[in-house]
């Protein structure tokens, strides 16, 4: 059975580390849409989504149609009314659970030695979904991120203090400087399981790329979920993905009208 359904990580995946999709990726993305169903799945919120992608794919409505965006990893959910972005549902942390995350990430940072005094953005993130801690600020320069903790065990290290502090709330590893903080059970596995309820497209048909699908990785959960996996190591690949992808669907729909 043909792909219904194609659900893409964002950073280094769709577009380089918080930074614009580039124009070859957007032309293939756009290829794509026009055939099947795309989602692009992520633990940041909605305007890295916008500001990264979307603002930058030239799409007609039913291209527009077949968008989905699931920020915080599907914790909320959006699809496009013909005008504007519009949110389907969100399972926000509640007010005592916002205020303890922040303070607890913050103090076991510190503690750590891990809070950072130069800093590109906000270290820390209310997503309302999700609470978030980026290590040198959401803005950093992809070089800084990966210098910081090439072996992901200051990462580690932060994420194992919070999560005992923390027992009923999900703590995890996001991107190469970050942990995030959502409600028990929540990871992209549980994002594509919300996809398929909302979609109507079975796990089974559909395909997920991403950058981390290694055991410990931000996507492996999708992977241990028995979805179709493809992994990339940068939008350079993804793209060329995507255009084979094209042409074995392009290819099945016109053996589908023979």
């Amino acid at each position: 059975m043909p792909v219904r359904l194609v659900a893409f990580d964002l950073d280094d995946t769709l577009t380089p580390s918080k930074s614009p999709i580039a124009p070859e990726m957007a032309s293939a993305l756009g290829d794509l849409l026009a055939l099947t169903q795309v989602c692009i799945i992520s633990g940041g919120q909605l305007a890295q989504f916008t500001e990264q992608v979307t603002e930058r794919l030239d799409l007609d409505a039913a291209r527009l149609g077949r968008l989905h965006l699931m920020p915080t990893c599907g914790t909320r959910y959006y699809r496009h009314d013909g005008a504007a972005w519009t949110q389907v549902y969100a399972n926000d942390l509640t007010d005592s659970e916002r205020t303890d995350a922040l303070a607890v990430v913050e103090a076991q940072a510190r503690r750590l030695g891990l809070w950072a005094d130069r800093t590109w953005g906000p270290i820390m993130e209310d997503r309302g979904s999700q609470i978030t801690f980026s290590a040198l600020g959401q803005a950093a320069p992809l070089a800084e991120k990966k210098a910081w903790d090439p072996t992901g065990e200051r990462k580690e290290s932060l994420r194992a203090a919070v999560a005992a502090l923390l027992p009923d709330l999900e703590v995890r590893s996001g991107g190469s400087t970050s942990v995030d903080i959502t409600r028990k059970g929540v990871d992209k596995a549980y994002g594509m399981t919300r996809l398929a309820e909302q979609t109507g497209v079975p796990l089974g048909d559909m395909l997920f790329v991403g950058d981390r699908l290694d055991e410990g990785g931000n996507d492996y959960p999708v992977k241990a979920l028995g979805v179709e996996c493809e992994a990339v190591t940068g939008w350079e690949e993804t793209v060329v993905l995507v255009r084979d992808l094209v042409a074995a669907l392009a290819s099945a729909g016109a053996a589908s009208r023979r």
